[in-house]
């Protein structure tokens, strides 16, 4: 009994010494953004009365040896090298402490919110709470705006935010507040400068064999430039996934044009393993060329590389009508630790599902309902600057966990050369504009996490036995130059930090400054590979038309890396998970292509240049399929 008073008494103390200090606690500044993000608008001043679900996402464990853990599973040096996790490692390791889970939940108890009212995600890893925008102001001293994109989107958001310097250190973000995410649009071929309706070139006559690779690239031209003549078994083990998110999906029928064109019978009539996530299905009401371009492009290559032995995964991804559906719906999915781990959806920025609207899916958010490939490529982006820091570097930290988790990510490095989407660039304040002086990079490609994937072309009157150059095309309907510069949110990276300075060292400007990039030597570098991204021979809307964009490159290097896969799996070994740091090795940078002419000009300058080596053009080059497949052959 007299334990027990004991320990009330101990724990009442301990309360009310967390009261006091949390009154006397200042307030800290914890995130202000300087500028409304490129095609936004002060639309009004949200209504103090209306209901706002108020999320704090908490700081997780062991996130400084995040990078530890994942590099003791990818070097090739390392003794644990292929030995991937769990998902239930993954939610174990990386879980928030009691401590910062009970500072936070005080905190808010402290300031009249009622602890009933209050929710825990089952991670541990969110708070959220439903209150007024009156009463979150008043918690996290700040107003609350309404803002409407060119596009129609709304978007609820503060310019900064303070907390408790006591809370702050368990606090990674507060959501609504900062950010600017919610319009997510198709990067590839960035649509309103690397093909634009006005700007399509159909295709009376194809071309088998590789004769005319230099005006119309084919499954036979890719064959022959990456050295790629494989044929695959058909292990259950091995699997490849390619991500769309609805209305954009593939019409059947211009799929059996193009595989009846190529003479490859067996996927004629043969559709893609489609997985739904939230409500995502092959929609039928618009077929034209916005709608179907880019997933032809996409599952046409991706299907045709690793013929019928393998059945490439179609993540599709959201309903026809919410055009908030993001990169947070389709990490969810993968896994129930990553649907935990983000808390939720935030309805500010991310579709909520049941979605009421007239056609909207109306069934239960996806978490954890999708097996993650072996190897997935996704094709939309943002710019950099459409986040906050805070934000990106969480995102990319669940890149890293499905690295552990032995999955290789591939996203295309963006189409503008060294500007942003839309040939938006920087301002010196950071924001975006048409007329900015300095370079804008793309993300999630700028993550180290992530395997980045710029684009290469043929010049013209050469063949496949000649030296691909940086990607380029300027038409009335706009540009194409392979993205790539350096990021000004991550470091540079352990695997990459000896090519970048030697880039630094030998690279000289043309007609900007240092002050146009993050010429520091500290940043992380991009893309890390480089693939042909010109000219595809593509069905669709019943014809033949051709394509430019990395969002052509990131899905035939998703299929070379899916077989050397399957070459592993074939002799029993595991799949290749991240790979970052095993082609800048010394040993597999022998593998690759170097791409040494070209460069990716934007906002207002000719770029970067190629160089030998690794460049922010072209990465390491372009893959050579049998080389790198006996190099990882190879390895444990």
């Amino acid at each position: 009994m007299l334990a027990f008073l004991s320990l009330s008494l101990l724990c009442l103390s301990f309360a009310l010494f967390g009261q006091a200090s949390s009154k006397l606690s200042p307030l800290i500044l914890h995130e202000r953004r300087s500028h409304i993000p490129s095609r936004w608008l002060l639309a009004r001043k949200h209504d103090a009365s209306a209901v706002l679900r108020l999320r704090f996402g908490l700081k997780q464990s062991n996130l400084h040896k995040l990078e530890d853990y994942l590099y003791d599973i990818s070097d090739p040096t390392s003794s644990n090298f292929g030995k991937h996790w769990t998902p239930a490692e993954v939610a174990k390791t990386f879980a928030p402490s009691v401590e910062t889970v009970r500072v936070v939940h005080e905190w808010l108890t402290e300031n009249g919110i009622p602890s009933e009212s209050l929710k825990i995600s089952p991670s541990k890893s969110w708070i959220e709470v439903n209150t007024t925008v009156e009463e979150a102001e008043k918690l996290i001293h700040s107003d609350y705006h309404v803002y409407r994109h060119e596009f129609g989107q709304e978007q609820v958001a503060c310019n900064e935010y303070y907390l408790p310097e006591h809370v702050a250190p368990h606090v990674d973000i507060v959501t609504p507040s900062v950010h600017f995410d919610a319009a997510i649009r198709p990067k590839p071929m960035t649509r309103d400068t690397a093909l634009m309706k006005s700007d399509i070139t159909v295709v009376n006559t194809t071309y088998l064999g590789v004769d005319h690779c230099d005006t119309q690239t084919s499954l036979d031209c890719l064959r022959a430039l990456y050295n790629f003549h494989y044929s695959p078994s058909k292990s259950s083990l091995n699997s490849f996934g390619i991500v769309e998110y609805t209305p954009q999906t593939f019409n059947q029928s211009d799929m059996d044009l193009f595989f009846t064109n190529y003479s490859i019978p067996e996927l004629v009539g043969r559709p893609p393993f489609q997985v739904s996530i939230d409500g995502g299905y092959q929609q039928t009401f618009n077929q034209s060329f916005d709608y179907v371009g880019e997933p032809h492009l996409d599952l046409q290559y991706g299907m045709g590389l690793v013929t019928s032995k393998l059945n490439v995964t179609l993540y599709q991804v959201g309903d026809a009508v919410n055009p908030n559906t993001s990169f947070n719906n389709f990490l969810d999915a993968l896994d129930g630790s990553y649907c935990t781990y983000e808390g939720g959806d935030d309805p500010t920025t991310d579709a909520i599902y049941p979605d009421t609207q007239p056609g909207g899916y109306d069934g239960p958010p996806a978490c954890g309902t999708a097996k993650p490939a072996a190897v997935i490529s996704t094709s939309y982006g943002y710019n950099e600057a459409d986040l906050t820091s805070f934000y990106a570097t969480r995102q990319c930290n669940e890149y890293a966990k499905l690295g552990l988790m032995g999955v290789t990510v591939l996203y295309s490095s963006g189409d503008s050369g060294v500007a942003g989407n839309g040939q938006q660039c920087l301002n010196d304040d950071g924001s975006q504009s048409a007329n900015g002086t300095r370079f804008n990079p793309s993300f999630p490609g700028s993550c180290p996490y992530v395997t980045s994937v710029g684009a290469t072309q043929i010049v013209a009157g050469n063949s496949v036995s000649d030296p691909e150059v940086a990607a380029s095309r300027v038409t009335a309907g706009g540009v194409f130059y392979s993205g790539g510069g350096f990021s000004n949110v991550f470091g540079v990276p352990d695997y990459q930090k000896d090519v970048v300075a030697t880039y630094l060292e030998n690279f000289e400007t043309n007609n900007f400054t240092s002050a146009a990039y993050n010429s520091s030597g500290n940043s992380r570098g991009f893309p890390d590979v480089a693939v042909n991204g010109a000219a595809y021979v593509v069905a669709a809307d019943g014809e033949f038309i051709l394509e430019w964009g990395t969002s052509a490159s990131s899905p035939t290097m998703g299929s070379i890396l899916a077989m050397i896969n399957d070459a592993r799996i074939a002799v029993g070994k595991g799949t290749i998970g991240f790979i970052n740091p095993t082609i800048y090795s010394a040993l597999f940078r022998t593998a690759f292509n170097d791409v040494t002419s070209g460069s990716n000009p934007g906002c207002g300058t000719e770029g970067f240049t190629c160089s030998s080596g690794w460049d922010p053009i072209t990465g390491l080059g372009t893959p050579n399929f049998e080389k790198l497949k006996e190099l990882w052959l190879a390895l444990p």
